[in-house]
């Protein structure tokens, strides 16, 4: 525990930086294969197999942890984690399909707006105070979603709506998680969130069980690998450095998803997006500037 200590104390702003984009490079290759998986196979089930994964590191990371397995699974809230377990792989799902239908550059140009979510529900949710100054913010972001989705502008699309959607439900589970953290470990939200997510994907996924090609097989273990790669580096950058120092780089997942849409599917950048994107980012940033600046 003191070398954990100690690791956070250091406060290697720099490697957490790293850790960080190297963490959204590896998510935006899982939401790449996730696209391709989902448009093949049915998106119930490439979650539950993603799930199944997930829980499977969950667990061995819980049993190697100081009070082992034991220490993980104890809490006072259960129905809480499970909320926040069950949250999460919806969103997934709501995610995973909006990549398929509307691809992964307008999904995630949107999806990017969730931390702004999270500052106008912390709030109601959570309690706290939110400034007109972020309140500002919060209205440029929702501008810049207006500019990405054009309702005005000829027919809406109505697929348009479930990034937004997929947003709304992160934000409420990163509301949830840190409502959780007042009285539970980390370590225990972790295991949560994987072993009651695969419960409930399993539950779901199972009735829509297909064969996969020896290909596809080997797609869906990257899927899974990507998965815990990204987790691992997510979580050793938050060992590294502060939160608020290496968050803003999170939008880089914003970038490498582009690049991937552009590259590999074919994908369209409009100008509107760009434009959207930008003003949910400067957004977002200045968000993240004021809750550091308040703290």
């Amino acid at each position: 525990m003191s070398d954990r200590a100690a690791v956070v104390q250091q406060n290697n702003v720099p490697a957490g930086i790293a850790l960080m984009v190297a963490s959204t490079v590896v998510f935006a290759l899982q939401d790449g294969i996730s696209r391709h998986l989902a448009g093949t196979y049915n998106t119930y089930m490439v979650v539950m197999i993603r799930y199944w994964f997930f829980a499977a590191f969950v667990i061995a990371l819980a049993a190697r942890a100081p009070g082992g397995l034991r220490a993980a699974v104890r809490t006072d809230q259960p129905r809480l984690q499970i909320t926040r377990g069950l949250l999460l792989a919806g969103e997934i799902c709501v995610a995973v399909f909006g990549f398929t239908v509307l691809g992964l550059i307008e999904s995630m140009a949107v999806f990017i707006c969730y931390p702004l979510m999270v500052a106008a529900l912390s709030g109601p949710v959570l309690g706290e105070r939110v400034g007109w100054r972020r309140w500002m913010a919060i209205l440029i972001g929702c501008i810049g979603v207006l500019v990405i989705l054009q309702p005005g502008m000829g027919v809406f699309d109505p697929w348009a709506v479930i990034p937004l959607i997929s947003a709304l439900m992160f934000a409420l589970y990163g509301l949830l998680t840190r409502y959780a953290a007042r009285r539970d470990s980390a370590a225990t939200s972790f295991f949560w969130t994987g072993t009651s997510g695969a419960v409930a994907m399993t539950a779901v996924g199972l009735w829509f069980w297909v064969p996969m090609t020896a290909p596809d097989w080997g797609w869906m273990a990257a899927l899974c690998v990507t998965g815990v790669l990204g987790h691992g580096l997510l979580i050793k950058c938050y060992e590294m450095a502060e939160a608020s120092a290496v968050q803003p780089f999170a939008y880089f997942h914003l970038l490498w998803s582009a690049v991937l849409g552009l590259f590999l599917f074919g994908e369209t950048l409009r100008p509107a997006v760009m434009a959207g994107a930008a003003l949910i980012i400067c957004a977002g940033l200045f968000t993240l500037w004021r809750e550091r600046k308040q703290r």
